[in-house]
């Protein structure tokens, strides 16, 4: 519950990986789940679709009345991650964090591999999206 006044913020972090590192992941993860619906998705995740997803947040926040115009933010930044880094990190991510570790295992492997063919690590850049609107105060 927020207080009148109080600010609603919607956010969510956006990466796309080089496609040295998205390809592999991609062709991986079809092969060890074929049926999953994220299988058919290319191996980079377009920003644009996720743009589209917060001015749809934006919108609903809009239609409840209850908020002040919502503003929309984005920020651009980049980090750099090791093989063991982005291996760690990983399976926390999306639709993995639902795989089987016999599952995981070989998505891993691959994606390990392309990394250590760009001399094992590479920078990620992410978009960081936000939708924040305040509540409308008590009148």
């Amino acid at each position: 519950m927020l207080r009148p006044g109080g600010r609603l913020a919607i956010f969510g972090h956006v990466y796309e990986p080089p496609a040295e590192v998205a390809e592999p992941f991609a062709a991986a993860y079809r092969r060890v789940m074929p049926d999953s619906p994220f299988a058919s998705l290319p191996g980079r995740r377009p920003l644009d679709m996720y743009q589209a997803v917060y001015a749809k947040f934006a919108g609903q926040i809009r239609e409840t009345g209850q908020f002040h115009e919502p503003g929309q933010w984005r920020f651009d930044w980049e980090r750099s991650y090791t093989r063991d880094q982005w291996l760690a990190l990983l399976p926390t991510t999306g639709a993995l964090t639902r795989l089987r570790p016999g599952q995981l295992a070989p998505i891993l492997d691959e994606v390990g591999t392309a990394i250590d063919a760009l001399g094992g690590a590479f920078t990620m850049p992410y978009t960081t999206l936000a939708t924040i609107a305040a509540c409308v105060s008590a009148s």
